[in-house]
């Protein structure tokens, strides 16, 4: 039961993180991923990529501002799963879609921006998602927290690819959404912002706590 307590974000992380590839795999067994299956499998994967990679940039400032530490147990396998579907969603793009045509693929890349933000979210990604263990942070040092800083260039590269996919954004303003999201974690990790919340977030503690000790008036003889 400790056990349970101390870890179900991370159980909730998992569960949640695949459920979506789950869904996938069971809407193709029932036929049921619309007209344009390939397609389909490329915007859910590519969606799926970009929440969990914003859910990974919200660990640090959830921990900040409310003080939820747990939070920061899931950061790594949220960004990883984000990794895995941005994995999966250019595999889609360039299997099942181009059908591993890499003269087609090459082109396409030249010619569409959205493809080439795309792409270069996912080669930022890729030496994070390869240093994210132990043993590399150990040989990296310092370096492999200046690294991993390029998690900062890469998210809002991807949402940059969303909304260059998106033809109308009056019509479609998730990408604006996601922006919005984006620029609100971004700036929450400035260090000047970080330290007044968290100083704003203990005065909060520090007067809560002296209310609860205060005498109320039946303790007073009023």
């Amino acid at each position: 039961m400790d056990w349970l307590r101390a870890n179900w974000l991370r159980i909730v992380a998992h569960i949640g993180a695949l459920a979506p590839l789950g869904v996938i795999v069971l809407d193709n067994y029932r036929y049921n991923l619309t007209a344009n299956p390939i397609q389909e499998i490329i915007v859910r994967t590519g969606k799926v990529a970009l929440v969990l990679l914003v859910l990974s940039l919200a660990c640090t400032p959830l921990n900040t501002i409310f003080g939820f530490r747990q939070a920061l147990q899931v950061r790594r396998a949220l960004g990883l799963y984000g990794f895995m579907y941005a994995g999966l969603h250019l595999a889609a793009f360039a299997v099942l879609d181009y059908g591993l045509d890499l003269q087609l693929i090459g082109q396409t890349i030249i010619e569409k921006y959205y493809v080439i933000a795309g792409f270069i979210a996912f080669i930022i990604l890729v030496p994070l998602a390869v240093t994210s263990t132990r043993g590399w942070m150990a040989r990296l040092g310092k370096r492999w927290r200046a690294l991993h800083k390029l998690v900062y260039l890469a998210v809002p590269v991807a949402v940059l690819h969303f909304a260059l996919l998106v033809k109308s954004l009056g019509s479609r303003p998730e990408p604006l959404l996601f922006g919005a999201v984006v620029i609100v974690l971004l700036a929450l990790r400035i260090p000047a912002m970080r330290r007044a919340i968290s100083n704003l977030r203990f005065k909060v503690r520090g007067a809560a706590q002296r209310s609860s000790y205060a005498p109320s008036h039946a303790d007073k003889g009023l």
